[in-house]
């Protein structure tokens, strides 16, 4: 359904920039409104896009979308996810059967350029007026329910559209808060990574063989996550400084950070990297000021972006753009209605970010790896910490409770440990202030 002879006018009720699992959810429910939704996406189906670990919270999403089946045919069976322990086996496993929540017991491991594409083909079916190899260029606001788009397609030839909204879905382009210079790097937190998909990696046993492994290196976290077809997406989260010490090339430099993790290099040393192709990414870390303001909206990662250690992108931005699609429909209808209804979004938006947060921040420090090594079943408090890698953050008093029990224990962690969380502090910030561009020999 490519508009190859695309309309100099065209108007929508919602114009949805972007075509990536944010997008794709606003732009079809909205379409269930009755509204009329065009949604531009610059590349082609499939494209590469990291973030291939999903969590349970985001199956009710699926099934409200329709696509759970879809996404089940595709994926692999993630029951939890496991973290290196002091036990003699050397992990131990979160599952997600053992929440105290009311998130689903798995979630999937997915090709995401395989996921993104279902996404934006079901919002086609969905009506939603959906192409690719259509950039948006600019957007003039000329008044609080009028925004002209231009585009561009793949011939370069350019037109306009008309929206009585815009929903910046663009991911790391930042579309609109860039150009609204409403971007801010993370003070707290920035990091930096290195990954590829190989064949031949061993899997864990029986129902685990499809979970996700996180390992802990001086410089950060190392994943590990089984993909169909014998493949796992392999990689390191790391500071910017890290990946500056590079000297030779980036695959040499990838397999010689992977080496540093003794159980994770056990797992891989007799796999083979896929068409030597790495990839490099930075500048993980940043929010906008506002999510959005009248007849406009940030979703997904145009608004925000968190280190990946918990697999919350995909969650964080399907969830936040199907309240965006709610919040929407109800301001085209009542617009008295719109500023109080963006800002109790954005507030719940932000405060599920920052319960990922907290964890995430502190994630590499000697405290929290202290714990994620010796988790408690005492208070059901492991049970309330794998809530929280479900994905349920938002709404359960079961899980709120228990989290701020789990801050408690890591306050007096910290407390025992000063001069090491005064260490990992220093570093942390250091990081922060640091920029690490994309990787130029991506390849």
């Amino acid at each position: 359904m490519d508009r190859k002879d695309a309309p100099h006018v065209a108007t929508y009720d919602v114009a949805v920039i972007g075509g990536g699992p944010a997008g794709s959810t606003v732009a079809t429910l909205l379409a269930r409104q009755g509204r009329q939704v065009v949604m531009l996406e610059k590349a082609r189906h499939p494209r590469f896009h990291i973030g291939e670990s999903l969590l349970p919270m985001n199956l009710p999403v699926f099934e409200r979308l329709g696509v759970l089946d879809k996404v089940r045919a595709l994926g692999v069976y993630k029951a939890g996810a496991d973290f290196e322990a002091d036990n003699p086996q050397g992990y131990h496993t979160y599952a997600f059967s053992e929440v105290v929540g009311h998130s689903p017991p798995h979630a999937f491991q997915v090709p995401r350029q395989d996921f993104d594409q279902i996404l934006f083909e079901h919002a086609r079916e969905n009506g939603v007026d959906a192409y690719e190899g259509h950039e948006v260029r600019a957007v003039e606001q000329v008044g609080v329910r009028e925004s002209w788009l231009d585009i561009r397609d793949e011939q370069g030839d350019g037109y306009r559209v008309r929206a009585r909204y815009v929903v910046d879905a663009s991911g790391r382009d930042t579309f609109l808060a860039g150009r609204r210079r409403l971007k801010r790097r993370n003070a707290h937190h920035q990091s930096a990574a290195i990954f590829g998909h190989f064949r031949g990696a061993v899997r864990r046993e029986g129902v685990d063989a499809g979970n996700i492994s996180i390992y802990s290196f001086a410089h950060g976290w190392m994943w590990m996550i089984p993909l169909p077809g014998d493949v796992m997406s392999v990689g390191a989260v790391c500071a910017p400084d890290h990946l500056r010490q590079r000297s030779g090339n980036i695959k040499d430099f990838l397999l010689a950070t992977l080496r540093t993790s003794p159980a994770l290099w056990q797992r891989l040393e007799q796999a083979e990297l896929i068409d030597d192709r790495v990839h490099a990414t930075g500048n993980y870390a940043y929010d906008a000021a506002c999510m959005g303001g009248p007849g406009w909206v940030l979703v997904g990662d145009a608004f925000a972006f968190l280190d990946p250690v918990f697999s919350s992108g995909v969650y964080l931005a399907m969830s936040g753009a199907e309240r965006a699609a709610a919040m929407i429909d109800a301001s085209l209808r009542a617009p008295r209605r719109e500023k109080r209804l963006l800002r109790a979004l954005e507030r719940k938006q932000r405060r599920g970010m920052r319960r990922f947060a907290f964890f995430i921040y502190r994630f590499n420090g000697p405290a929290m790896q202290w714990l994620f090594r010796h988790p408690s079943r005492r208070f059901r408090l492991e049970q309330g910490v794998t809530s929280m890698l479900a994905g349920d953050v938002f709404d359960s008093f079961a899980v709120w409770w228990r989290i701020q029990l789990f801050r408690l224990i890591y306050l007096v962690c910290v407390l025992h440990d000063r001069q090491g969380w005064r260490a990992d502090r220093r570093r942390r910030l250091a990081q922060a202030g640091e920029r690490f561009d994309d990787d130029p020999d991506d390849a």
